[in-house]
């Protein structure tokens, strides 16, 4: 009888099922002589006792449809992150509804960030040869020489850094004003020549010095080295314009070194601490994704920039705030703020994520922690503004107006190159510009109302988010006492939010619990969250802010490269991360054009995209579904090319020769503004899988000291959701009954780099943490 495979059916004990394939014709015949042998097959087992080999006592087997593809964000294929071990996920499909039950199963950075597709059957699967990079790594580990990858990778970035910086630059050849080249080293030459109350005030016209405290402190460090070497290339005056040879090699050496010592640090330790616990391979596609970023080439290598600097700080904060060093990662964010005034796009989410922290805490860990950061960022603050504050300023004869004055510039109008933000693009039908009404006061306060609505998604987010997470823990106790040991029973326990027996563990084992004292130390619940958060931050920002430019779309690519890295290709984090950030350098290219370098353009952005891959292409167009992005990629690529095209081989209209650039303009902002939409709405997503729309206060889901994304038990059922979960019963007092808490049986009460996540029974045997 010729047959066919149709559908797999579960046979087995609710503790370890067996697996029985069962194939038959289509008709309806053929499918009942299947379900006909399976109960033979059932007779046959029902005379001895069914155990599994995990020592489960059912004797009663059953029979289960199959499973229903249950959503993306509760499923993933990957290891978690900050060594929380990956627990076994639930048999039975939860719907994403927030008024239905939740699973406690632990999310993890990476299982938060796939979206279709995850579970991969072979390893072999032609998803692992998507892009040159990835086919580079496995090479390099097939031949035994994984351990080269991370070294050979940053002297690639190095030599392609170093190539790019040979060829031009911002004001090349173009005075009296030259460009930003000439404006940074003309901050070395007056750093080195002139007391520090003049470095804000002295010669405005000309390159004044406008950027906070810390750049100028990098400048006069590089002025004093290039000094020893040359003196005439930082001479007060006379070098003005200087071009030669050998400066132009030491400026280029001063961007590259600054990118060793801060930017490239900063990533290497991204992918071994937010991706600890996925494989080497894995760490390597990411680091490549990072440091061959081709916005960030261009600008710094090529127009001649520090944002590296900047970026590399901030990055320091993300990965200190991971480890739970929030006060250090504080103060690293200080310095990105001194260095650069633009990191202030990243302000609302780190603030409200280390305010959500302290709410997540709970007095009086949470007042102590607020305590403590402002007590460290007003520190930070105060050291990089000392020589401008008092007793200082009357000794050195400053003020700490004059930065101030030059850091925050609304003197020079809503914008004004033509940038790819909101009010550049409707300013080709509103003219902002022009309405009197209005006025520079209110176009500012416009600027802001908008740029606030902007970002207040991300810190409602971050912060409800802390807040019912904070709900599910219990008050902490008044003493503090030595760890306490939790037993894991094996008998069934029952939740005191309204009694529902909790099904028997698989085994008994013994949980250590934390004292309070490492909770400070133990990262925030709401970290996956961060990421997201800074780059619906940073793109508000950059849409709606008041004076933006072409080079302050690095911020908000900075965390969606990020999320990037840890994604697949049939991902919807990837397909955004990859459109955005090939039209953020299509939306500088005005700028670059401007500067000659636009073989680098191709050049760069062709190897970012060779080494990242191309999402894999349908086999029949005919039967090709194509979602929202890749629909959105498709125009913006074939918009790209055509305004390429007719820029190279024809000149713009006499009555319009803005027009390419504004077509720029209204491509990019478009692509921008709908990427913002998206990080919102996954956001929200994010958010309702960490428990951030409400959560029990009985049970409560130890997902590790990640923050990561273990759910709340739902306010109705009671249940522990989690696979091979156990139940952590905590022990009884004569006056309150126990409450549960579902831990995996995996070990996910360890939290970063095996410390204990905190999770603690107070006086009257509640569980906190």
């Amino acid at each position: 009888m010729d047959i066919s495979p149709v559908d797999h059916l579960v046979v087995g004990p609710s503790q370890k099922s067996s697996k029985v394939r069962v194939t038959s014709r289509s008709s309806t015949g053929s499918a009942r002589q299947s379900l006909s042998s399976v109960a033979r097959l059932r007779r046959r087992q029902s005379g001895a006792s069914i155990h599994s080999p995990t020592g489960s006592d059912t004797d009663q087997s059953e029979i289960f449809a199959p499973t229903p593809r249950r959503h993306a964000l509760l499923q993933t294929g990957t290891l978690q992150w900050l060594n929380t071990p990956l627990s076994s996920r639930p048999s039975s499909p939860s719907p994403l509804n927030p008024n239905s039950p939740r699973p406690t199963s632990s999310l993890s950075f990476s299982s938060l960030m796939e979206e279709q597709h995850q579970l991969r059957k072979k390893e072999s699967s032609a998803e692992e040869d998507v892009g040159a990079g990835r086919r580079w790594v496995r090479w390099m580990s097939k031949n035994g020489m994984r351990s080269y990858v991370t070294p050979c990778s940053i002297l690639a970035s190095i030599w392609i850094k170093w190539a790019i910086g040979a060829g031009g630059y911002s004001g090349r050849d173009s005075p009296p004003m030259f460009g930003d080249y000439e404006a940074q080293r003309h901050w070395m030459e007056i750093t080195q020549h002139l007391p520090i109350s003049k470095w804000y005030t002295y010669d405005l016209q000309y390159w004044g010095l406008d950027y906070p405290p810390l750049t100028a402190y990098h400048s006069w460090l590089c002025g004093l080295i290039g000094s020893r070497i040359n003196p005439s290339w930082f001479s007060l005056d006379a070098s003005r314009g200087i071009e030669s040879p050998e400066s132009k090699v030491f400026m280029r050496a001063t961007v590259l070194i600054s990118d060793l010592l801060v930017y490239i640090p900063a990533v290497t330790m991204f992918c071994n601490i937010w991706h600890k616990d996925r494989s080497r391979r894995t760490q390597h596609i990411a680091l490549l994704s990072l440091l061959f970023h081709p916005s960030l080439i261009l600008i710094d290598s090529g127009h001649f920039q520090y944002n590296s600097v900047m970026l590399g700080l901030a990055l320091h904060a993300m990965n200190l705030f991971a480890l739970g060093y929030d006060f250090i990662g504080a103060i690293c964010f200080v310095f990105s703020l001194g260095f650069k005034q633009m990191a202030l796009y990243y302000a609302p989410a780190i603030g409200a994520y280390l305010l959500g922290k302290c709410l997540w805490l709970r007095p009086p860990f949470g007042l102590n922690h607020f305590t403590s950061l402002a007590f460290f960022t007003t520190g930070a603050f105060l050291t990089l503004f000392l020589p401008f504050l008092p007793p200082f300023s009357s000794l050195l004869s400053t003020s700490i107006f004059d930065p101030i004055s030059r850091v925050f510039p609304f003197n020079r109008g809503l914008f004004e190159d033509k940038v790819a933000n909101f009010w550049c693009a409707s300013d080709v039908v509103f003219k902002w510009r022009n309405m009197r009404w209005l006025g520079r006061t209110g176009l500012l306060r416009l600027s802001t109302l908008f740029t606030a609505i902007g970002f207040a998604p991300a810190v409602y987010a971050l912060l409800m988010t802390a807040w019912n997470r904070r709900q599910s823990l219990r008050d902490p106790p008044k003493t503090t006492s030595a760890p306490s040991t939790l037993s894991v029973s094996s008998a069934p326990t029952i939740s005191s939010s309204n009694s529902t027996a909790h099904p028997p563990s698989p085994k008994i084992k013994s949980v250590e619990i934390a004292p309070p004292a490492v909770l400070p130390k133990q990262p925030c619940a709401t970290l996956p969250l961060l990421p997201y958060a800074l780059f619906t931050s940073s793109m508000s920002f950059f849409l709606f802010s008041f004076q933006v430019h072409e080079k302050s779309i690095l911020l908000p690519l900075m965390p969606l490269i990020l999320l990037l890295s840890g994604s697949t290709s049939d991902s919807e984090v990837w397909e955004w991360g990859i459109l955005v950030n090939n039209v953020s350098v299509f939306s500088m290219y005005p700028l670059l054009k401007k500067d000659g370098l636009g073989i680098q353009y191709v050049a760069t952005t062709l190897l970012w995209n060779w080494l990242m891959g191309s999402p894999k292409r349908p086999k029949s167009l005919r039967h090709a579904s194509l979602s929202f992005v890749q629909l959105l990629s498709l125009i913006s690529y074939s918009t790209i090319i055509l305004i390429h095209t007719l820029d190279l081989f024809t000149s713009p209209p006499a009555r319009y020769p803005d027009l390419y650039t504004v077509l720029n303009v209204l491509i990019s902002t478009s692509v921008f503004g709908l990427s913002w939409l998206w990080s919102i709405k996954r956001s929200m997503e994010v958010m309702w899988a960490l428990g951030g729309f409400g959560s029990s206060k009985s049970s409560f889901a130890v997902g590790g000291a990640s923050g990561g994304a273990g759910g709340a038990g739902h306010k109705k059922t009671g249940s522990s959701i989690g696979g091979k979960g156990v139940i952590v019963k905590a022990p009884t007092s004569p006056s309150r009954s126990s409450s549960t808490v579902s831990a995996s049986a995996s070990g996910s009460a360890l939290g970063v780099n095996g410390r204990p996540s905190g999770l603690r029974a107070n006086s009257r045997g509640d569980l906190i943490t």
